[in-house]
Parts: C-alpha cells; sequence; structure tokens
C-alpha cells in the first residue's frame, strides 16, 4: 500500500560531488513521491544542518539521510558515528551513497549503524534508478517510526 503523506519527505544529501548532487535531484525529480531535498557537500555543514545550528537554524528534520562516505573537514563514517550516537538524531534511516565497494567501507557503516550501504552505480540511468528505488523503498513500503522531534 503507498503511503499517502499531506507534506513532502524531507532528504538530506550530504555528497560533495556536484555531478552527483545533480543525478539524485534528477532521481528524486522523476520519482512518484513528494519530496523535497536539501543538500550539504561536507560532513561539517551536515552536523550544522541535523543539529539546526548556524546558518541551518530553521533547517528541517529530515525523514532520510543520503550520506557519501568520502566527505570533506568530516568524512561520512564520522557524522554517522554522531548521528547514532545523537539521541535526537539516531532514528533517521541513514542510506550510505557512495563509490566505495570496499568490504572494509561496508562493515564499518554497519558498525556504526548505518540503515543500508549502496554503491553508486557510473550509468547515468542506473544512477538515477538506484536514487528513485531509495526513494520508492523508504517511503512506500518501510513503516517508519513517527518521531516527536518533526
Amino acid at each position: 500500500m503507498v503511503q499517502h503523506v499531506a507534506h513532502p519527505v524531507e532528504i538530506l544529501l550530504v555528497e560533495d560531488n556536484p555531478g552527483d548532487a545533480r543525478l539524485a535531484q534528477e532521481g528524486m525529480k522523476e520519482g512518484k513521491i513528494l519530496n523535497h531535498l536539501s543538500i550539504v557537500s561536507d560532513g561539517e555543514q551536515a552536523m550544522d544542518f541535523l543539529c539546526q545550528e548556524g546558518e541551518y537554524a530553521e533547517a528541517p528534520r529530515p525523514d532520510l539521510i543520503l550520506l557519501d562516505l568520502n566527505l570533506p573537514k568530516k568524512d561520512g563514517r564520522e557524522v554517522l558515528a554522531e548521528i547514532k550516537a545523537n539521541p535526537r538524531l539516531k532514528r533517521i534511516p541513514v542510506v550510505i551513497l557512495t563509490m566505495s565497494k570496499a568490504e572494509e567501507d561496508i562493515l564499518r557503516a554497519y558498525d556504526l549503524h548505518a540503515n543500508c550501504y549502496i554503491s553508486k552505480p557510473i550509468d547515468l540511468e542506473k544512477f538515477i534508478a538506484v536514487v528513485n528505488a531509495i526513494e520508492q523503498f523508504w517511503f512506500t513500503i518501510v513503516q517508519l517510526p513517527m518521531d516527536g522531534e518533526k
């Protein structure tokens, strides 16, 4: 059964590659789910956004985080660890979306409680299809907790 939401789902993309960020935007536009995609380009911005600090004081609380591992300033592993250690943020699903297929990266991400790990396809159409599938899965199939922090 498709979940009908009155408000757009909030998605935070943490991605330092402008090309991949654009592809993710395209994938979300093609999706059938009303969404609002916020994009930050490094780990420090991600934590400021999530903690609503500085220029992100009015940032929406995301329903889903798409997180690259290899980021400037603070890498994705550190960001993931901070999210999952924070009682206000730990229930937000975090999907690792990265170029790395290294077993050690996969294991480390799950050790840090990532909700899923996806290697970015290089092919444009496949990348858009993956982003679309992420959106479909997390917002039509999965039952997410209604978090009082919204």
